[in-house]
């Protein structure tokens, strides 16, 4: 029984955090689209993503991420604090860490550490190359100047397909590294009946939060430079899903997709005002330090759940 509310709360928790790193900015570029279409995209691929893991890694739809935790022999119901704390600070629109908050309850030290490790490792990535990225197209394709340049049809046409093509490849790049966070406290192989009934409730879970535009954390996202502009959302969620799909995949050991989400905003934030108005360049630093500041809130509150956890055994 544990388990199974533990799924529940962990897969509301972990889609309503993490909505902002794969779809924050299709929500915001796609803001007058009605929710059901922006869901149902997202929900085929989801459905896709998972059936392919699960026929893959014969029943294990972590795509091998929860090799290294397996699942108690008990679960009590103290193990349910670490998603209801998620669910918390989701409310109050903090983007942590889901994959510290959920995973370091079942993990050992040792693995912690590995997934603190390539976490950081991940935020750097993501930090310098974005950085690098957008220094070399901030002035072609970021300014004021260049975004007018949008008012063409065919180039509205172009870049809208564009970003839901980088948005179907973002979203499965997540999937892959995130469905660990949301089935940790499910059997690591899954029946049929069992995949069928998940993703039944993914997709209801996913439909409230469409309906909520991804809620108060989704401020995340809207307070970025032109992250509405459809041109600007592809170019963020086409570099994150490199970064998952090259970095993420060299292991199987779990890493925090958030950091390395809030490193690509940090990156791009400040090698946008350096390029194209530096007078900004405070309020940005600004901006970054309040987002890290809630992702290392976060690790700290997963830190003090997992020795909370680990003293009632």
């Amino acid at each position: 029984m544990v388990g199974y509310l533990g799924f529940l709360i962990a897969a509301y928790a972990v889609i309503a955090n993490d909505i902002i790193q794969t779809l924050g900015t299709f929500l915001s570029s796609n803001h007058k689209r009605p929710w059901y279409v922006l869901w149902g995209f997202a929900g085929l691929i989801l459905v896709l993503t998972l059936v392919i893991g699960w026929i893959r890694f014969q029943g294990d739809v972590s795509y091998g991420r929860l090799d290294q935790i397996p699942l108690p022999e008990k679960l009590h119901w103290w193990y349910l604090t670490a998603p209801l704390a998620l669910l918390i600070v989701t409310r109050f629109g903090i983007p942590v860490s889901t994959t510290f908050m959920i995973l370091s309850v079942f993990s050992t030290t040792q693995v912690i550490e590995k997934m603190l490790l390539k976490s950081l490792m991940g935020y750097v990535l993501a930090f310098v190359s974005a950085f690098l990225i957008y220094l070399l197209i901030a002035r072609s394709l970021e300014s004021k100047a260049s975004l007018r340049l949008m008012d063409i049809k065919k180039q509205k046409k172009f870049w809208l397909a564009a970003q839901w093509g980088s948005t179907a490849f973002l979203w499965t790049q997540w999937l892959i590294q995130d469905f660990a966070n949301i089935f940790v406290f499910l059997p690591r192989v899954l029946s049929l009946n069992e995949l069928l009934l998940s993703i039944a409730i993914i997709l209801a879970l996913m439909a409230y939060t469409f309906q909520k535009r991804g809620g108060k954390i989704q401020e995340v996202v809207n307070k970025k430079v032109n992250t509405q502009n459809i041109r600007s959302a592809t170019l963020i969620d086409l570099s994150y899903g490199l970064l998952l799909m090259g970095f993420g995949n060299l292991t199987n050991v779990p890493m925090s997709t958030t950091w390395a989400f809030i490193g690509i905003l940090a990156g791009r934030e400040v090698s946008l005002s350096y390029s194209l108005n530096k007078k900004e360049m405070k309020s940005t630093y600004k901006v970054i330090g309040k987002d890290l500041t809630k992702v290392n809130l976060g690790l700290a509150i997963s830190i003090l759940v997992a020795y909370f956890i680990k003293l009632l055994e």
